[in-house]
């Protein structure tokens, strides 16, 4: 499996992913759906300095995403990225991700990046799992910032130095 870097055509894929995940999980806090057009949107917004989209395929359809941008605004911070990643249910446990990851780590690099954070949900140990075995660290955790299906979620914070 090689990821490759997204275009406009993958966003009704890519929206299809994250809406399950917004509407079904507490991976993210985010309660509303994301359109085809701000998918759009996001992947023109990281193309090139500002970060990256990637895609990875099952048959030539879209089973997951990763896409990074500046962590914080300023330009104090040009060098420390915030990166999103999901999978399809049938793209779990079979490396997609750590793939992803790699594009995303590789990219960044290529670019300067310093820093990567990832923001994981308290309600979600698979994802904090998954990033320490990529080899990021948890150098937070922020009690109660996320609000969703009726109550207080914790965000940890979790770092790798490229």
């Amino acid at each position: 499996m090689t990821p490759r870097a997204a275009d406009a055509g993958d966003a009704a894929a890519i929206a299809e992913i994250w809406n399950a995940i917004i509407r079904d999980t507490l991976v993210t806090f985010n309660p509303i759906e994301k359109s085809r057009t701000e998918v759009e949107a996001l992947i023109a917004a990281r193309i090139g300095a500002a970060g990256g989209t990637f895609v990875a395929e099952i048959g030539g359809r879209v089973a997951g995403f990763a896409s990074y941008a500046q962590f914080r605004g300023g330009a104090g911070y040009a060098r420390t990225m915030e990166h999103t990643i999901l999978l399809a249910p049938e793209a779990r446990g079979q490396g997609f991700g750590r793939g992803l990851m790699a594009a995303v780590m590789e990219d960044a690099r290529a670019k300067g990046v310093h820093s990567l954070f990832a923001g994981v949900s308290g309600a979600n140990p698979e994802g904090r799992a998954f990033h320490c075995a990529l080899g990021f660290q948890e150098v937070a955790v922020l009690r109660e910032v996320g609000w969703k299906w009726g109550r207080w979620h914790d965000l940890h914070l979790m770092q790798k130095r490229l």
